[in-house]
């Protein structure tokens, strides 16, 4: 197990739990597994769905969780008002900046349209060189199976650069996953 000291991981994730408990239990683990390892998160700062699971098992587990939320989401996605640190800012592209600032590297848990908007953006960040902090998707029951697909698709057909594409880090394990990105900011 790779421990990174003071990281801070920002987590992409659903305002929904999903069908199957499988991604609950998932972003709880996430949540164990980076206090454990001495990591803080930075979240969409809502207190429902995934998200909420996520912050809660952090939380209590003693660990530092910084939300950052549109104003105009506060009530829409529940803003959780126990958090270590919660920022309200007026634009979704604040929050994704404010986000992508204090963050050393990204994992995308299962959501929908938002969650993936939040994934391409930092993906598109590192391919116009913003950043080279490392990103990686927790694929758990193959959930970005077919995301993963269709940009290996544009890569064979030579919209995205193959190196662009080795640097999204994918794992359906916890601890394997937050091996591989511990190693990429280390």
């Amino acid at each position: 197990m790779k421990r990174v000291e003071q990281w801070t991981v920002c987590v992409f994730a659903g305002s929904s739990l999903g069908a199957q408990s499988i991604y609950s239990e998932a972003a709880k683990t996430l949540g164990q597994r980076l206090v454990t390892r001495g990591g803080s998160v930075v979240y969409g700062g809502a207190k429902i769905g995934l998200m909420g699971a996520l912050a809660d098992t952090v939380l209590a587990g003693g660990g530092h969780v910084t939300g950052v939320i549109p104003r105009h989401l506060a009530h829409q996605e529940i803003m959780h008002q126990e958090l270590t640190e919660l920022h309200v800012v007026e634009t979704m592209h604040e929050r994704k900046a404010m986000m992508s600032k204090i963050a050393d590297c990204f994992i995308a848990l299962p959501g929908g349209l938002g969650t993936l908007d939040e994934l391409f953006e930092v993906l598109a960040w590192t391919q116009l060189g913003l950043h080279v902090k490392p990103c990686g998707l927790l694929n758990i029951n193959h959930f970005f199976d077919k995301v993963v697909s269709a940009i290996d698709h544009a890569v064979a057909e030579q919209f995205i650069g193959l190196g662009y594409r080795q640097k999204m880090i994918i794992d359906s394990d916890v601890d394997r996953l937050l091996d591989r990105l511990a190693i990429g900011i280390a």
